[in-house]
């Protein structure tokens, strides 16, 4: 018969950002240690989480562990048994210790011999029991950024527990976790229902804490902050600014919702509406309104953790608080534009980027030189607009506004330019150049800001990989694997046939006036971190692993044209009939070159059987066109030509011994036709890399 677990952990309040890791940690570990401990029904647990409690439900828990047959090996059977078949002390031994006769001993066949082994049944014990013993373990298993110890206790945890509610089937499962003993009962919401109230099983746990104003389900919460929200707004005929990430981080502060609008003076709307945006975001909590065409309106919508017994009285609250923060970003948005933003380049030499890097200011002139570069191979017409990009890029990093508003780099800097009469296209870029700032994320929409944003991001990562300071399995401090695939993405979205070997180059170069480094030693591995991030990206993108390493074997300099490579050997592989039997033939091409020095080139003269004159004649046939077809990227039709080179290719390997020892130039020259083959296979991918 299956069992309801229903587990809560209520503690002090938990930071919004923590619980929802948390939830996934709980529930993860929580099927682990039940699958570990043989108690089915983990595929059906799920967690729940309010600022207060990290509830753990199983409905459906076996009642009992599963039983255990367990195999012990002991010693091997040569040893066990003398030439009279008699046991042996070591047989005996093994016997007596396991509590069984000789006669019980069974014969395990392993690949090292036979060896005696007996088998032990170990009877499941009752899933309270266990779970007595594994839920303390649970708790101390989630992982928090930061844990804190109270008291005199040892044990250490996010915050505070103040209770320990443990059910199975009804009945209390008894254990202590950091000097609280389990119990029956929960509290409700911290104001509006402090006391504790006994529950008999999670519908009447999720009923009592409903009537006591907490909503343990974070989409329920969530749903009545947005329904809330919209409300509140179009009293005001506007509608709230949708947020998932706010969302979010208000759903976890709160444990029953109530929604309020307020204002504030539209004076203040003078501002660019970005720094009225992450004010009211960022210190606040608070959502901001739009009203019919998408302009910011003068008004917020607060979510509280309580019900307002008076709403003006706690609406005039958030509107105090609001005001002061909306003052400051005043005061610093008015004394930054006292002075351009292309005038605040020469502050950024006090700005250390990097102490063996040097500054701010050295790394922009740096990428302003790469950036350049990259513009006169693929915009050339652009090139003014880049360098003045990148030249303001960086320049907000020093303005007040910034200061108080990290968030907001970039974005300000957007801002400025456009005040200060730059073209819109260089003000975008200095906002883009950050995209794509996280996985997932948009890229840049203008040409400027991808070429400024590769440049910079470049910069950054031969610059730590000279002073040894790439990623290691376990860290990635400086985020070089994010840079990279944003520059991998941006290559590819923009489909420019950017040498990336040549890119790797000129920033090593440009770095090499500013620190002493080993340019080769530097290249390599930047180069290699770039085709293992590439390699990464495919396998995400549901591409086998094979098929890649095919691919970036032989070409992994023009990032633009791997994918299309990638979707069409697919497609190839897909429809054509037997792509095992061409893979076979490619890899005897390849091993039976594999030791051979480069031929001088094929004599047509030296030809002994007809099988020879034909293969290079279909070689000679097709290679033109495959040449064609590669400079034209239609990689589909370069590989069906190749693969009509299959049946000469046989033949050739069935009419002649290849490798002949009676004739040293006959030999070599077999061995040119084969490099000349392979070389045009390689054209489009290491067939060798395929597992068949």
């Amino acid at each position: 018969m299956p069992g309801e677990l229903l587990f809560e952990i209520g503690t002090e309040e938990i930071p919004s950002d923590y619980l929802d890791n948390a939830m996934d940690a709980l529930k993860r570990l929580a099927e682990d240690l039940l699958k570990e401990h043989r108690i089915g029904g983990a595929e059906d647990l799920e967690v729940f989480g309010t600022p207060r409690r990290l509830v753990l439900v199983g409905p459906s828990l076996d009642e009992k562990q599963e039983d255990a047959v367990q195999e012990i090996v002991g010693p091997p059977k040569k040893a066990a048994f003398d030439g009279q078949g008699k046991p042996t002390k070591a047989a005996l031994g093994f016997s007596q210790k396991q509590g069984v006769s000789v006669d019980q001993l069974e014969i395990l066949e392993t690949p090292k011999g036979e060896y005696l082994f007996v088998k032990r049944m170990t009877a499941g014990r009752p899933a309270i029991d266990v779970l007595a013993e594994i839920l303390p373990k649970l708790t101390a298993g989630i992982p928090w950024p930061k844990s804190m110890r109270w008291g005199s206790r040892s044990f250490a945890f996010v915050r505070p527990i103040h209770w320990i509610l443990a059910l199975f089937n009804g009945r209390v499962i008894p254990m202590e976790i950091a000097g609280i003993r389990s119990g029956n009962a929960t509290r409700g919401h911290r104001f509006m229902a402090p006391g504790e109230v006994a529950v008999e099983n999670y519908s009447d746990f999720e009923a009592k804490l409903k009537s006591r104003y907490v909503l343990i389900d974070r989409r329920e919460r969530a749903g009545k902050i947005e329904d809330g929200a919209k409300v509140a707004a179009q009293a005001l005929s506007g509608a709230p600014m949708v947020d998932p990430e706010l969302l979010s981080t208000v759903t976890n502060m709160v444990e029953y919702p109530s929604t309020l609008c307020g204002g504030f003076d539209p004076a203040y709307l003078s501002i660019p509406a970005p720094v009225l945006i992450t004010a009211m975001k960022k210190h606040q909590k608070y959502f901001a309104v739009l009203d019919g065409s998408g302009r910011l309106m003068p008004n917020f919508v607060a979510v509280n953790n309580t019900v307002a017994h008076d709403e003006t009285v706690v609406r005039k609250g958030h509107e105090r608080v609001l005001r002061a923060r909306l003052a400051d970003a005043s005061f610093f948005f008015h004394e930054d534009r006292k002075k351009p933003l292309e005038s605040r380049l020469e502050a950024l030499k006090g700005v250390i980027y990097q102490a063996r890097l040097g500054t701010s200011y050295a790394k922009v002139l740096r990428f302003s030189k790469v950036a350049g570069i990259l513009a006169g191979r693929v915009t050339p017409g652009k090139g003014d607009q880049v360098h003045l990009a990148a030249r303001l890029c960086k320049c907000d990093l020093v303005t007040d506004m910034v200061t108080e508003f990290p968030e907001l780099q970039g974005v300000m800097g957007m801002e400025y330019a456009r005040l200060d009469g730059h073209p819109e296209e260089v003000c975008l870029a200095v906002r883009e150049h950050y995209l794509p700032a996280r996985a997932g994320d948009d890229l840049p929409s203008t040409d400027v800001g991808a070429l400024v944003g590769m440049a910079d991001r470049m910069d950054t990562i031969v610059g730590f990989f000279a002073i040894g300071s790439e990623p290691t399995g376990a860290a990635d401090p400086f985020a070089l694997r994010r840079h990279a695939l944003a520059v991998l993405r941006i290559l590819e979205q923009r489909d420019w046939d950017i040498s990336l070997e040549a890119f790797i180059a000129e920033s090593i170069a440009v770095l090499a006036e500013d620190i002493s480094l080993d340019k080769d030693v530097t290249f390599n591995k930047v180069k290699e971190f770039f085709r293992e991030r590439y390699r990464q990206m495919m396998l995400r993108s549901e591409y086998a692993s094979d098929l890649i390493e095919a691919v970036i074997s032989v070409e992994f300099d023009h990032i633009s044209r791997l994918r299309p490579r990638c979707d069409q050997l697919r497609e190839f592989i897909r429809q054509f009939g037997d792509f095992e039997s061409l893979v076979l033939t490619f890899k005897r091409v390849t091993n039976i070159l594999k030791n051979q020095d480069v031929a001088s080139g094929v004599d047509p003269a030296l030809f002994r059987e007809p099988c020879e004159s034909a293969l290079l004649e279909a070689y000679r046939g097709v290679k033109g066109d495959i040449d064609r077809l590669m400079e034209e990227r239609n990689y589909a039709g370069a590989l069906n030509l190749m693969a009509g080179l299959k049946g000469p290719v046989d033949a050739f390997f069935e009419g002649v011994e290849i490798l002949t020892k009676e004739d040293e130039a006959l030999k070599n020259n077999r061995v040119a036709l084969l490099q000349d083959l392979s070389h045009l296979f390689l054209k489009v991918a290491d067939f060798s890399k395929f597992s068949v």
